[in-house]
């Protein structure tokens, strides 16, 4: 399994995940790729509830995320808190997946 992070993904991160927290989330992903819930009309973006330190899943972040299953390939798009973020609507997730898959 490859993890690829979006540029966005990558500025995010840090202020959600220590290090290791982000390898648990990989680890989990690797064993269970298709665990989040399909984003409607996003073409296969899935969102995963994340607990962090203090925080449990209701608390934690919500990591967006793309599994190529051909290419064996998982593409972290973002990570935000739900006391950030409003719901996302999935077919902005599904125009940043066709960039991915054509690039």
């Amino acid at each position: 399994m490859i993890f690829a992070e979006t540029n966005t993904f990558s500025k995010l991160v840090n202020s959600y995940l220590s290090d290791d927290d982000l390898t648990l989330l990989q680890s989990y992903l690797f064993k269970c790729p298709d665990a989040g819930v399909i984003l409607r009309g996003s073409g296969g973006v899935r969102k995963i509830r994340w607990a962090t330190a203090g925080h449990g899943k209701r608390g934690g972040v919500r990591v967006i995320y793309y599994w190529n299953k051909p290419k064996d390939k998982i593409w972290l798009l973002t990570i935000y808190s739900k006391s950030e973020q409003d719901t996302i609507p999935g077919y902005l997730f599904r125009q940043i997946v066709q960039e991915l898959l054509n690039d």
